[in-house]
């Protein structure tokens, strides 16, 4: 050992441990490197850009490419991994002989697991886009110098896999950021830091632009209508109880929307009628409903949420009528009914106080209305029931089941069991539902 030793030479084997060290220096670089950019928020680090930091900046432009980036660290990070073990087993075998390349081998993997991975890696996580913005530059410097080799290995690794039927679309997004908020969102309401009520009204309103009118609207049977050809003192009397400020006005058949009667305007008209010379509570008599209502807005059942609240602020109006394909009336929605889809139920002094939603028996069982939405009803209990084929639970039931169900009649699929409670012709008014297991 001593003659190794000594044809080494102390100042070489110092040399090379001084080599050893720098090396694992810059493998914790990239290793830390590559946790931070990649763990890093790019929308957070678009906020911090946009206030001049300008590593930040950086750390956007570097993070473009992330299948680039990630093949020059890695080929970094390999780079001098390797090397340190090389000069390792180099110093040991000339120390301990043949016995060195164990201990260079244990000796390494303490080293680079503790020093080159654990400790970067935990420092990038706590802070990612800080320690992102420290590394953009340098990382930038290395991206360009391996340019080159990384396009080869991306090229190699592109062809093996499509040997195997693996295409890779470079073009292709891995999850868009609708998806990203809505998990993160989603997580975080699993992990207790998003509250319930939170996770409800930011995933309403994200749920916007896929929803369409249809699925909120109240449907045609619920409307309540203004019969434009009854007396004055009629309309007055329905307009004065109704809890409604807005209320469609049909003529001949309530098919036939002529137009909207707002309940101001109808008290302007009856104030000028009254107040008049010669007027009184007779001149009622004299209201022309033409005079007083507004011209319907119709639109149709497939308008997104999304596209019909901008609709609404446009237009500077909060109720619309909607029909189908065909112009025929299918119910009515209201810039109220939308902003509930995201905030819950909004009432006011002059809303009906409605019977408690669920009626939860011992077993878990719940008794709800068949008209339900599956929204609605997955928001109260947790549930995640599909409402990609229905909009009501009653809906579910019947498209499940492929046929309209009697009374009493049991379902079980999606892990629940469904029961028929109470039927009203062919529509489902009542269902008991509990989970399955």
């Amino acid at each position: 050992m001593e003659t190794t030793v000594t044809t080494l030479g102390w100042g070489t084997a110092l040399g090379i441990a001084a080599a050893i060290v720098c090396l694992l220096a810059m493998s914790a670089f990239f290793s830390g490197s590559e946790t931070a950019l990649t763990a890093a928020s790019r929308g957070k680090l678009r906020n911090q850009a946009d206030k001049g930091n300008a590593g930040a900046a950086r750390a956007l432009v570097v993070t473009e490419d992330n299948e680039r980036l990630i093949g020059s660290v890695l080929l970094g990070n390999n780079i001098v991994n390797i090397l340190a073990a090389s000069l390792a087993t180099a110093l040991f075998t000339a120390l301990f002989g043949e016995g060195g390349v164990a201990v260079a081998t244990l000796v390494m993997t303490a080293l680079v697991l503790v020093f080159a991975e654990v400790l970067p890696k935990t420092y990038a996580i706590s802070n990612p886009e800080t320690a992102a913005s420290r590394v953009a530059a340098p990382i930038g410097v290395v991206v360009r110098v391996f340019a080159p080799i990384v396009s080869v290995v991306r090229a190699l690794v592109r062809a093996i896999l499509r040997v195997f039927g693996v295409d890779i679309d470079p073009d292709a997004d891995i999850m868009s950021a609708h998806e990203e908020i809505v998990g993160a969102i989603t997580l975080g309401h699993t992990e207790g830091g998003v509250e319930k009520e939170d996770r409800d009204r930011l995933l309403g309103a994200l749920d916007l632009g896929e929803r369409a009118v249809e699925e909120i609207m109240l449907h045609r049977s619920g409307i309540e209508m203004v019969d434009a050809d009854a007396p004055a003192s009629d309309i007055l009397d329905q307009a004065l109880h109704s809890r409604y400020t807005r209320l469609p006005v049909y003529r001949g058949e309530p098919e036939n929307i002529i137009g909207v009667l707002h309940s101001k305007d109808l008290l302007r008209a009856i104030d000028r009628l009254v107040r008049t010379e010669g007027g009184g509570i007779e001149a009622v008599a004299k209201l022309d409903l033409s005079d007083v209502m507004m011209e319907p807005y119709f639109i149709p059942e497939t308008t997104t949420l999304d596209d019909q609240m901008r609709q609404f602020l446009r237009r500077h109006t909060h109720f619309a009528l909607v029909v189908d394909e065909y112009g025929a009336l299918q119910g009515l929605i209201t810039l109220e009914d939308i902003l509930e889809e995201i905030v819950g139920e909004i009432t006011d002094e002059y809303d009906q106080p409605e019977a408690p939603v669920l009626d939860a028996a011992a077993d878990g069982t719940v008794l709800i209305e068949g008209a339900m939405t599956i929204r609605d009803l997955n928001r109260a209990t947790e549930w995640n029931l599909p409402d990609d084929e229905a909009n009501t639970v009653a809906g579910l039931v019947i498209h499940e089941a492929q046929t309209i169900p009697t009374t009493g009649q049991v379902f079980s699929f999606h892990g629940f069991r469904f029961e028929v409670a109470a039927r009203d012709a062919n529509r489902i008014t009542q269902l008991r539902i509990r989970p399955l297991g």
